[in-house]
């Protein structure tokens, strides 16, 4: 669907009714604010900054034509579960806001999670991808991608059939993500796992890990965990000898990774986030690149599907936290990135992963893992 028509739903505030028609609820509401809740600043800034941009995008593109402007306003967590707490009580605490795009990261979606639903505060995450997420009955807590139990396999599958590896040792970072994603992909891979570590955020000697990694003689390294320790890992790991292929996954989707440059080449990044190359989102990273002078970096197009499916209901006129969650709840429209619908826990219906290779000093889309 073309980005213009996909706006003008947005802007009509249409809906499929029950009989497949659309339907209309009035005048736009007013005095309303939609939340970014995620990393502005600190050392995963670098995957907030597009979910920031489309969910600004959608916002901005929205107000053009809106008689009564939404705010978009910022909570800036850094990513950790530590600041989320307060930070889901101010939210919580201004009824203005009647929705939030986010959180962005897996922990401090954990730690705002159970406020969000207190509060009953929508949300609609761009990028959060552990499984419990769904699991511990917050009605407000939907993600517009798919989890670490499907991101998970693809990953492993991609190990298996694609590298075709002997021996793979597993490295995760210790967050909740991390550990999660690099859990799923130890246990797919089963007998072919010939080692696995446990580094902490914020680290940068990983010597012992290194020599984990020589000694186990693995053919290929998987890596659950962000984009800052990947950047330092991997200079590690090719200075201490290994050769093989190094796979991470969308917490290292960032342009920061490429600073490890030729320790970089080779790596193999898995996301369930469509590539901006993609036909089906060639018209949002054209005009995306025109508002901020670059192209879309990852989860910039979800984040404009969360934030598009928020101002769909304000623009039917819905104004309460009430009336959105259940907006949110039934809705059915086919956004950039794939056709938005939430089951009972808020997993989306349609999810793809996707692989990317780090060549020539660029992350370079490869193809849907089938």
């Amino acid at each position: 669907m073309a980005l213009t028509l996909g706006l003008s739903l947005t802007a009509c505030g249409t809906t499929e009714d029950g009989d497949g028609g659309s339907s209309s609820n009035g005048d736009a509401a007013c005095d309303l604010k939609l939340a970014f809740f995620g990393p502005e600043t600190g050392p995963a800034a670098g995957l907030g900054k597009p979910i920031i941009q489309g969910a600004q995008l959608a916002v901005d593109q929205y107000n053009a034509d809106a008689e009564c402007e939404v705010e978009f306003v910022k909570f800036d967590s850094q990513g950790s579960p530590d600041e989320a707490p307060s930070l889901a009580t101010e939210v919580a605490g201004d009824e203005k806001i009647i929705g939030v795009v986010g959180p962005a990261f897996s922990g401090e979606s954990a730690a705002a999670g159970p406020i969000f639903a207190e509060g009953g505060v929508p949300t609609v995450s761009p990028s959060a991808t552990n499984p419990t997420l769904s699991e511990n009955g917050w009605d407000t807590f939907h993600r517009a991608l798919g989890n670490d139990a499907t991101q998970g396999p693809a990953a492993a599958k991609y190990i298996q059939d694609t590298i075709k590896s002997e021996s793979t040792f597993v490295i995760d970072d210790a967050s909740e993500y991390g550990a999660g994603l690099a859990g799923i992909v130890k246990d797919t891979l089963g007998d072919t796992v010939v080692g696995n570590d446990t580094i902490q955020v914020g680290d940068t000697d990983f010597s012992a890990t290194v020599t984990k990694v020589t000694d186990s003689k693995a053919d290929t390294v998987f890596f659950g965990g962000y984009y800052a320790e990947a950047t330092i890992l991997v200079g590690q790991l090719r200075k201490g000898g290994f050769d093989g292929t190094f796979v991470v996954a969308d917490g290292v989707k960032d342009p920061a990774y490429l600073d490890a440059k030729a320790a970089a080449e080779g790596t193999i990044i898995t996301c369930p986030c469509i590539p901006d190359t993609d036909p089906a989102v060639a018209d949002f990273a054209s005009q995306y690149e025109e508002e901020f002078g670059e192209a879309p970096g990852t989860y910039a197009a979800e984040a404009y599907d969360a934030a598009s499916i928020f101002l769909a209901g304000i623009g039917e006129g819905i104004d309460t936290r009430e009336d959105m969650l259940a907006f949110v709840n039934e809705y059915d429209e086919k956004g950039i990135t794939k056709q938005l619908k939430f089951d009972e826990s808020g997993e989306p219906a349609d999810v793809h992963v996707y692989a990317y290779t780090v060549k020539d000093g660029a992350i370079v889309p490869e193809g849907e893992i089938e």
